[in-house]
This record gives C-alpha cells, structure tokens and sequence, in this order.
C-alpha cells in the first residue's frame, strides 16, 4: 500500500480532508483535485493507483469523468471509485454498470476504508 498514489476528485474540502487523512495514515500517496478538469489535467503528467471519484461534481459531474477516463487508452485500466453523500442503493447499482470499480457512500469509515480499496486493487 505504501507504493500506491491515490487521486482523490472532490469539491467539498471537508470531503477532501477526510479522504487524504485516511490514506495519509496509511502512507498512501494522495493528490486532490477539486474539479474532474483538474483532475483530468493531474492524470496528463502523474500516475495513479487508482481514483476516487465524488459523483456529484460541478461542471463536469464525476460520471462524465469516468467516461473520460475510461476512454482514454492510457487510464482506461486505473480502477476508479465512485462516491457520494446521496446514498442510495440505486446509485450504488448504476455506479457499478457505469464502469466504477466499486462504490463508498459519504461519509468515508476511517476503519474500513482503506482495507475495502485493498480488496479490490490486491
């Protein structure tokens, strides 16, 4: 996990904090990104683990992001992580078909978080 850089695409800056806090505990590499263009922008000259991605971003929402992500051959395989503060097992469902590796409901567990994203980049 120590080798790991994270992106992490939120606008809220509590979201933001929370988010780098947790992996910054665990040693993992974060940057933060506000918007998905800037996040997209990080993307053109880093290489990243993998994204978490808040679905509800202004301007281009984190769906869009994805689907910019996916389409681009050299991130197209970096597993991306969907999540969001409105919680519903819908939008777990369609984050899933959309093409996200796996989906964290706002707000983040601190316990837990980092040993589910193990599960899916192990």
């Amino acid at each position: 996990m120590s080798n790991w850089r994270m992106l992490v695409v939120e606008d809220d800056p509590n979201g933001q904090e929370v988010a780098a806090m947790i992996l910054e505990f665990h040693n993992i590499g974060v940057d933060v990104a506000q918007t998905a263009e800037d996040g997209l922008r990080l993307l053109e000259t880093n290489e990243y683990t993998a994204a978490i991605i808040d679905l509800s971003l202004p301007g281009m929402d984190g769906w869009t992001m994805l689907r910019a992500i996916q389409d681009d051959p050299r991130t197209a395989h970096m597993p991306c992580f969907a999540t969001t503060a409105y919680h519903a097992t819908t939008v777990a469902q369609k984050a899933i078909s959309a093409g996200f590796t796996a989906y964290f409901p706002k707000p983040l567990q601190a316990e837990t978080f980092v040993e589910d994203l193990q599960q899916f980049l192990s």
